[in-house]
């Protein structure tokens, strides 16, 4: 479904030389060192083994190959971490973790990694959006509603939580470069 949609709009702008390949982060279905760029938007809080993954980024990527990754990070305080986890979880039942940007260094230099540079920023997502990108049922929005509505004042005013369910939260955009020898 994804790799579908994402190739007819490849192919609405023009752009015939990207294929797609759907696979698993894990074990990905290319080459030792093919690649001077891997890119990841948002797909790796799905990933059920994150170190799988990026050993299988650092594979497929050629000495000073760069790897780009965005996803959510996790706010690291267990209160505001476990909120986020749950919030997530009855959004998108494929969700695994979002994890901190000390998980995601330490993850990216155990692979051969290293980081060229880190921005991260706060990203409001809106509700309806939100919950209909997903398909979320009925009984799992009224459980983030119910969620939301619940939240301690620290949680509510950390995610900025909006009276019609809409919150922000904080993403990364990590680059990292592949390092010549792989230890």
């Amino acid at each position: 479904l994804y790799s579908s949609a994402a190739s007819d709009v490849y192919k609405r702008q023009g752009l015939h030389n990207i294929s797609i390949q759907a696979g698993s982060a894990e074990t990905l279905p290319f080459t030792d060192a093919g690649f001077d760029w891997v890119v990841s938007r948002y797909s790796a809080h799905h990933w059920t083994e994150a170190a799988a993954a990026v050993a299988e980024m650092r594979r497929v990527l050629r000495p000073n190959g760069l790897i780009l990754l965005m996803d959510v990070l996790s706010p690291g305080t267990p209160l505001l971490d476990t909120w986020l986890q749950s919030l997530e979880l009855l959004r998108d039942p494929s969700h695994v973790r979002d994890r901190s940007l000390a998980e995601w260094q330490a993850l990216l230099a155990a692979a051969g990694f290293r980081t060229a540079s880190v921005q991260t920023f706060r990203l409001p997502l809106a509700f309806s959006a939100w919950i209909e990108r997903m398909g979320t049922p009925f009984t799992h929005v009224s459980a983030l509603r119910s969620l939301q509505q619940g939240a301690p004042r620290e949680v509510a005013d950390y995610f900025a939580i909006e009276a019609d369910g809409s919150f922000t939260v904080d993403t990364v955009l990590i680059a990292a470069e592949a390092t010549r020898d792989r230890s």
